[in-house]
């Protein structure tokens, strides 16, 4: 059994970004759970043709481990990978990292404050317990009739067969979503015949992708100021979008007639064009961004069925109005777990109840970080973090910021000679900071633009989405105000 101050779940970008500045913060006594046999998250995962990041690659890093060296201007999965597993080692992340060692379990003892974890590969006493998995870690596999019975390969897209031969093959693919609009493009000229079924078409803006030039490579790196410019612009640009998004969701109508002068330049059929029109206001969903996600749809071996898929019987696929498709292989391009997270029904709190049971009528967080009845438990990207057009690393580094201060109260609570302590947020903390966010979520796009979304939780909640800047959560995370929570005594 190792003893730890600090146990930090996963190792992507929050995970990382955590070990790195608990370093930072002088802070070294830390392990790093990752069940994998290597790091980086979903960019490790999710390894499908075409996989690629749909922000800026300056503004997609570290703040503190910047890269003048991207490749492109919005990098693909490996070159992000490959920034993580360097800032593993530029920052002497390794003797922290604990691979192949899935938390299975976590108990907070209210005795010793402290967290009983197991992983399957030993158990460890830890202090603080911080969870980085993500939203984005756990795919979310249809319940399909018969699905279990089809002949063919069946995986998920953050699971990808690589290897399982596509070409001449009939291929349907379920989705059309952000994985969906890459990979099938990318797949496409392989395979025999391809189907995709789509429940619901997602908007879609033009990707203003291209190489950076050498001359801009050296620039960064002979003067990082330029990078850091560059960032700066690209994160201002992005914070001046916001209003429109979280207030103002009228303003959304010019990019809208964008979308649609995008969509009728790539797709001369009318009725094609019909089908693949949102009937719901840009931004409800993720806006996509691709350039060849409809072109490759006007393809005469590429078929659109625009009513979902509903059953499997045997090779035969049927959609929701009766359309039947033969298929060799099927890819699910369905998502993620984002509102039922897996290791939720892991983690057991003062009570003994699992944060699954505690978020049971939605998930719901102090400042997106911390949980009621989870003593010295903060998560990173929790409820309430996401974007639906910035960079998630801005939220990642300002809960970090949070993390450090967290430990910074519970030192200070420490050397008041009267022991040990732990930190559990105030119910009436935690609804009160929910209760604004969700008044000021009433009014934005997600909540009014009239779409299902895995935004919204099954009673209808946004439990999702930041309704701000960045700028603004950065500072509403500072610093942790001590009236929010209750201290815990040892004994």
């Amino acid at each position: 059994m190792e003893s730890v101050r600090v146990a930090v779940i996963g190792s992507g970008f929050g995970g990382l970004g955590a070990a790195v500045r608990l370093r930072q913060a002088g802070v070294t006594d830390f392990v790093v759970l990752e069940r994998a046999d290597a790091v980086g998250g979903t960019w490790r995962d999710n390894t499908y043709p075409g996989c690629a990041c749909d922000v800026p690659s300056h503004l997609y890093s570290f703040s503190f481990a910047p890269n003048p060296r991207w490749p492109r201007s919005f990098s693909g999965q490996a070159d992000i990978r490959a920034y993580l597993e360097q800032v593993a080692d530029r920052f002497a992340l390794r003797p922290h990292l604990r691979l192949n060692s899935e938390v299975t379990s976590a108990r907070w003892d209210n005795d010793e404050l402290c967290w009983w974890i197991e992983t399957n590969a030993g158990g460890y006493r830890a202090e603080v317990l911080v969870s980085a998995t993500g939203p984005l870690s756990d795919p979310s596999l249809p319940d399909l009739p018969g699905l279990d019975s089809f002949p063919g390969r069946v995986f998920h897209s953050a699971r990808w067969d690589h290897d399982y031969q596509l070409r001449g093959k009939r291929v349907a693919v379920v989705g059309t979503g952000a994985s969906a609009i890459q990979f099938v493009p990318a797949i496409e000229r392989q395979v025999n015949e391809l189907t995709v079924f789509q429940r619901t078409p997602p908007w879609l803006l033009p990707r203003l992708d291209r190489r950076t030039s050498a001359a801009e490579r050296w620039l960064h790196e002979r003067l990082p100021v330029t990078g850091q410019l560059r960032r700066q612009l690209l994160w201002g640009i992005r914070e001046l979008q916001v209003d429109a998004f979280a207030r103002h969701p009228a303003r959304m109508r010019l990019v809208e007639q964008l979308a649609r002068l995008h969509l009728r330049r790539s797709v001369p059929d009318a009725a094609l064009r019909r089908r693949l029109t949102p009937d719901y206001r840009i931004g409800c969903k993720r806006i996509l961004l691709s350039n060849d996600w409809y072109p490759a749809l006007t393809k005469p071996h590429v078929r659109l069925i625009d009513a979902g898929l509903s059953e499997v019987r045997g090779d035969t696929l049927i959609a929701g109005d009766g359309r039947r498709v033969v298929a060799d292989a099927l890819v699910l391009g369905t998502g993620f777990q984002v509102r039922d997270l897996p290791i939720a029904h892991r983690i057991k709190g003062v009570h003994g109840a699992t944060l699954a049971e505690e978020w049971r009528a939605g998930m719901a967080g102090l400042r997106g970080t911390t949980a009621a009845g989870f003593p010295n438990f903060l998560t990173v990207i929790g409820p309430n973090t996401g974007l639906g057009n910035s960079s998630m690393i801005l939220m990642i580094e300002a809960q970090l910021t949070y993390l450090t201060d967290y430990l910074a109260r519970l030192d200070d609570l420490a050397r008041d000679r009267r022991g040990r302590a732990a930190l559990v947020p105030r119910r009436a903390a935690v609804s009160d900071w929910n209760d604004r966010l969700q008044r000021r979520l009433a009014r934005s796009v997600w909540n009014t633009g009239g779409c299902d979304s895995w935004y919204l939780d099954a009673a209808g909640r946004n439990t999702t989405v930041w309704p701000g800047t960045t700028g603004e959560f950065r500072r509403v995370t500072q610093n942790v105000e001590l009236a929010e929570y209750e201290v815990l005594r040892h004994g």
